[in-house]
């Protein structure tokens, strides 16, 4: 085929010996990689296309180069939107409702909608909540939430204590523990209702870099701006994702085609707010065990944080490389610089400021 549509092999074939192709093998071809195909042909000004990029569309993979073609292509897709297709089975009915709650361009949603295979499923998301909010809870200590009251609640190895930073492994165990059948309860929803749609859409690499990056960044942020006080709870991986999906869905707001989605944002926000309102009030209320206070809520502004800049690039650019992206680059300089700013903070600051920490458990 190379050598018959490109016989001094440049690498790129004609756009007139490309559209012949496709009219003498259209019929063979699923119709949206037809449509995709027509779209590169006629957004192509040079007179000729890649043929790799060819290569990439039949193999169900795709280039930056590939899909800046198809974007930057004057011909827009006019054909039935995906929206419209009707004869569907339920789990072609799933994957269609993600593809509308999760990508803003019809392109990309037809583009996952042809791809997705569920393999592999979207294990993170699902093993995150079993084990980190059920598993040790459940069988280890025989109970599936501890109150700030209970007296258990600091005697384990899995919370951030401030006297105990040294634990490097406390700055991510502390997702674990939870404060309240509340504060699980909430993050539960959150978590699975946003996380694991955004994995089938984005792959366990992508949404697991967000939610730990939004772990850790909480544990420090911690450290840094409340020094004394311990740390439970998953809500800086939570919050990273939520604040990511919902800052994607407004920078997006044309091309997001989700139902009802000014109420669900509405909804995502009312509840992120209470938890929030929720451990704030916690964090000043006189505590169980003093000199140790409750919990600290500064966990959940570093995932936000997390959330609206490297979140936000994540999900924005759907299966293409970031190693392209000039942004994403800045905002993995600044996380990089944050977590080494706080971790020379841990290792000096406390003795400098000589802070009177609460005692260990």
């Amino acid at each position: 085929l190379l050598s018959q549509f490109d016989p001094d092999n440049t690498g790129y074939i004609s756009t007139d010996k490309f559209r012949s192709l496709l009219q003498r093998h259209g019929s063979e071809l699923d119709p949206h990689k037809l449509e995709v195909l027509l779209a590169l042909a006629d957004s192509n000004s040079e007179g000729r296309i890649c043929y790799q990029d060819f290569v990439n569309l039949m193999s169900n993979k795709r280039s930056n180069s590939f899909r800046q073609a198809i974007l930057q292509g004057n011909r827009r897709l006019c054909s039935k939107a995906l929206l419209e297709e009707t004869g569907l089975s339920l789990s072609q009915r799933l994957i269609r409702h993600v593809a509308y709650e999760t990508l803003p361009r019809e392109i990309d949603r037809k583009w996952y909608y042809d791809s997705y295979t569920c393999c592999p499923p979207p294990w993170f998301m699902i093993t995150i909540t079993i084990v980190a909010f059920f598993l040790y809870n459940g069988v280890v200590l025989d109970r599936f939430v501890l109150q700030v009251s209970h007296p258990l609640y600091l005697k384990n190895a899995l919370l951030y204590h401030p006297q105990l930073r040294a634990q490097a492994w406390r700055y991510l165990t502390y997702i674990f523990m939870h404060a309240g059948i509340e504060h699980l309860g909430l993050n539960v929803v959150l978590q699975l209702l946003v996380g694991v749609p955004l994995e089938m859409v984005h792959g366990a690499a992508r949404i697991s870099f967000v939610y730990v990056a939004g772990v850790v960044a909480g544990s420090l942020a911690v450290s840094v701006a409340d020094m004394r006080a311990p740390v439970v709870g998953s809500s800086g991986g939570v919050y990273a994702l939520v604040s990511a999906h919902l800052a994607n869905i407004v920078m997006n707001w044309s091309g997001m085609k989700c139902q009802f989605k000014l109420l669900r944002m509405a909804v995502a926000l009312i509840c992120m707010s209470f938890e929030f309102g929720r451990a704030v009030w916690l964090r000043f209320h006189p505590s169980a065990y003093p000199p140790c206070p409750h919990p600290s809520f500064m966990a959940h502004l570093g995932g936000v944080m997390v959330g609206i800049t490297l979140g936000v690039i994540i999900l924005r650019n759907y299966e293409q490389r970031l190693q392209d992206q000039t942004l994403w680059w800045i905002f993995l300089s600044i996380y990089v610089i944050f977590v080494l700013f706080a971790i020379f903070w841990n290792i000096f600051a406390y003795s400098l400021l000589d802070l009177k920490l609460p005692p260990p458990p």
